[in-house]
């Protein structure tokens, strides 16, 4: 199965259209406190439940976590699928489009195929290990931007919960740093999105200071098959295990690697 991951890219295009048809059709609803100015809307859990019903139908060897629910199925299999059902919910529940799903399918800890649907943008991201990035039918490429003057980047948002305090003023440092040398810094509230927009060349970088596998596996193999270079804060290749997920244009990895460095070589999630 893994010898041909384009084989699984129709079920998680199919995903997202179940995905799809939800969150534009349905009003968010009650919200569900999670933590500390962390929520979830009915549509987050009426999405991630028909998702999961599908996948268990369609594969139901491969185990699937999702960000409201948690692993289930055979967790010893080398295949995951990771599912955030509307990633970007605080902008989804205000009218903000800047909000989407994200399927990727994990195996032994690298994402081999990804899914991520804008439904208020109307625009679908697909990418499957050695075929290429796409929206829609035409193939994506990210940005050759070479210096960090001329690069817009996107930056995760503030931490909330506990030890927010802490990793804020790493946050806070680095926006600061990233002000006085890019062109122009962006926080829009979906890392889906902003690997999406990365791959597609609208954004040159972007910074996520953690790595939680529904927001990041679609938009890593994207950004990848874009052309992006995808790291964890040490330069080192993504994976699932990575506490930090970093894309961006090839010729900007030395003077971004340089400037993350700059503002705190231990920074962390």
């Amino acid at each position: 199965m893994t010898d041909a991951p384009a084989s699984l890219l129709p079920v998680a295009l199919r995903a997202a259209e179940i995905a799809s048809d939800l969150v534009r059709t349905r009003v968010p609803g009650l919200l569900t406190a999670k933590g500390d100015r962390d929520m979830a809307s009915e549509v987050d859990y009426a999405v991630e439940r028909a998702v999961r019903a599908y996948l268990r139908d369609r594969t139901p060897d491969i185990a699937i976590l999702g960000e409201e629910e948690g692993v289930t199925g055979d967790t010893k299999s080398d295949l995951l699928w990771a599912i955030d059902p509307v990633d970007g919910t605080a902008n989804f529940v205000r009218n903000i489009p800047l909000c989407g799903f994200s399927i990727g399918l994990i195996h032994k800890g690298r994402p081999i195929v990804g899914v991520i649907d804008l439904p208020f943008l109307g625009t679908r991201y697909q990418a499957a290990q050695h075929t290429g990035a796409y929206v829609g039918d035409r193939r994506i490429q990210a940005s050759m931007t070479t210096d960090l003057k001329d690069a817009i980047v996107a930056i995760g948002d503030y931490a909330v919960g506990e030890g927010a305090e802490t990793k804020n003023r790493l946050r806070l440092a680095l926006t600061e740093r990233l002000a006085a040398n890019v062109q122009r810094v962006r926080m829009l509230g979906s890392a889906a999105l902003d690997l999406a927009w990365v791959a597609e060349g609208k954004l040159d970088a972007s910074i996520t200071l953690s790595n939680k596998p529904w927001d990041t596996t679609a938009g890593v193999i994207i950004a990848r098959e874009a052309g992006a270079k995808v790291t964890d804060q040490d330069g080192m290749d993504h994976t699932l295990a990575s506490v930090a997920t970093l894309a961006f244009s090839p010729p900007l990895s030395c003077g971004l690697s340089s400037l993350i460095l700059s503002v705190s070589p231990k920074m962390d999630s």
